[in-house]
């Protein structure tokens, strides 16, 4: 579904990517995780077209992205941080988003705004809103148009513990219904029972791409944090 090849990207001296290959399929959840300033987001903006890469390429469905813009209607993307019109209701910024998605197209996926009862705050400012309900606004969108593609950036981060297990729930079912997700997390409990591949970046470079199982076989840990700890101990 989602294939890099040998893609390169630097922002003056420093190489944000460095020649990173690795294939995404249809119904995996896969981890995309690295210490700061591994190249995580800049991958992350490459798939979605934000930045360009210097060399390489990237294919959705076989077909190169340079050439083909209107894939990204396919993917909803969740920001690690959700920047909205602070004086536009919650109301208004759902109505907005759907005239520009123009959804006729596609059955519209509200499950996440009524689970979140984000419908019962509606009339809600953007500016007012905690930064736990700015999740709930923004999981809500990346799903409501019922993407093939979901690209979920530390998605459970400030969410309290009941709207963190509706969104993980939601990210199985998903993912059991045959799409493709990538989650980034600093947080690797919590993937622990989502993802069934993990991408490891360091230093724009891909360290591993790995199903779970075979990490977990190779380390011997079952756990995610202790599994990549165990990995990067060895490459030291």
């Amino acid at each position: 579904m989602i294939i890099a090849n040998n893609i390169n990207k630097k922002f003056g001296r420093l190489k944000a990517l460095d020649n990173v290959s690795v294939s995404c399929n249809k119904g995996e959840c896969i981890a995309l995780i690295g210490p700061n300033g591994s190249g995580k987001t800049t991958f992350i903006k490459a798939i979605l077209g934000m930045v360009l890469c210097d060399s390489g390429f990237i294919t959705f469905n076989d077909k190169n992205i340079l050439h083909d813009w209107a894939y990204r209607s396919k993917i909803g993307y969740m920001p690690q941080i959700g920047r909205y019109p602070d004086n536009m209701s919650i109301g208004q910024l759902i109505a907005m988003m759907k005239d520009i998605r123009n959804p006729a197209t596609v059955k519209l996926d509200d499950e996440l705004i009524n689970k979140f009862e984000l419908d019962k705050l509606y009339d809600k400012r953007m500016r007012t809103l905690s930064g736990g309900t700015r999740q709930k606004v923004s999981a809500s969108l990346a799903f409501l148009f019922n993407p093939e593609v979901l690209i979920l950036d530390e998605p459970t981060a400030g969410l309290d513990p009941v709207a963190a297990e509706i969104l993980k729930e939601k990210i199985v079912a998903e993912k059991a219904k045959g799409k493709l997700v990538l989650i980034t997390s600093h947080i690797l409990s919590e993937l622990d029972d989502l993802v069934s591949q993990v991408i490891y970046l360091q230093d724009g470079k891909l360290i591993f791409h790995k199903k779970i199982e075979e990490l977990r076989a190779d380390t011997g840990q079952e756990k995610l944090s202790k599994a990549i700890a165990t990995v990067m101990l060895k490459g030291r």
